[in-house]
């Protein structure tokens, strides 16, 4: 397959979880001569591997991954930190002639790679200063100067973390908050594939797959990853379904009450994704329920590859 002069251009799978994304990039990088780089926001911690529905190292069939098992439970993602490592990825395959697939299905960090953002900077002084701020003066005092900077913010802000959040934006870079509002504009040449299929087989694929995970030992790694701090992690401890397991291994829920839970937050979780990605007009969907399944979804999606 030939590509233009200045290279293969990155192919995005995206949508919302359990509709394969994984199967599907896997199956390109085998098609396209690619690899794959991770887009899924809870697959970078080490050890969170059934309940993020992680490929095994050996389901990877030796095509390598990128930014998969880079972090520690106790440290937080951070998108700006995830759009350099991600770009420099996929600069890297791309340089060498390979086809940059990008899977996942948490929306901003897809869009952090793929698109112009900008993410202004922080200061935690700045910002201790503002909480205090908040709490001795007030919330009104507070909207009442971000009003006289950023009306445009001032508008939009709901709850105090944003309010400080944008007042801290200004002072740091002396810019407006929305002046770092994304565009829809691709940073290098991209091709977005959608992969999604009806909510009512959706919704029992994902029971049936958290049903899977818990007859895989999820219960066990998340018993081993409260060990290693899993409890006070601010984004791995969040993960669905590992809050209703922890509190599993607390007492103060069984598995049955558990694994409904998971299953209600994982069909909301999917109805966020289904509106984020179906507000851009870029992406491409096709079919996840594919009656001819993950390879035929390959080759529609190829072809799609070829001539876009």
């Amino acid at each position: 397959m030939s590509w233009p002069s200045d290279g293969p251009p990155l192919v995005a799978v995206v949508g919302p979880t359990g509709t394969g994304k994984s199967d599907l990039a896997l199956a390109l990088a085998e098609h396209l001569d690619g690899e794959v780089v991770n887009g899924d926001a809870l697959q970078f911690y080490r050890g969170m591997d059934i309940g993020t529905a992680k490929l095994a190292m050996v389901e990877r069939r030796g095509v390598p991954h990128h930014l998969l098992d880079i972090m520690d439970i106790s440290e937080e993602a951070s998108v700006a930190g995830f759009q350099t490592d991600a770009r420099g990825a996929i600069d890297d395959i791309a340089a060498r002639g390979k086809v940059p697939i990008l899977a996942g299905g948490s929306g901003l960090y897809v869009r952090a790679a793929v698109d112009f953002i900008e993410f202004p900077g922080t200061d935690p002084a700045v910002r201790t200063r503002l909480e205090n701020e908040l709490a001795t003066r007030g919330r009104g005092a507070l909207m009442a100067r971000l009003s006289d900077v950023d009306p445009p913010s001032a508008a939009r802000v709901k709850d105090d973390r944003r309010l400080v959040r944008a007042l801290e934006v200004y002072e740091v870079t002396g810019r407006a908050f929305t002046s770092f509002m994304p565009q829809r504009a691709y940073v290098r040449p991209t091709i977005q594939l959608g992969l999604d299929m009806e909510r009512e087989v959706l919704n029992d694929r994902l029971a049936r797959r958290i049903d899977a995970m818990l007859a895989a030992g999820w219960l066990d790694e998340v018993s081993s990853l409260e060990r290693q701090g899993l409890r006070e992690s601010p984004t791995a401890g969040k993960a669905l379904g590992y809050p209703q397991l922890l509190d599993v291994l607390a007492g103060v829920r069984t598995v049955e009450a558990a694994r409904e839970d998971t299953v209600v937050a994982t069909r909301r979780f999917t109805k966020r994704q289904r509106t984020w990605f179906r507000a851009d007009p870029r992406v491409h969907w096709l079919n996840a329920a594919h009656p001819g399944g993950v390879a035929a979804l390959a080759q529609e999606a190829a072809a799609l590859i070829q001539s876009a």
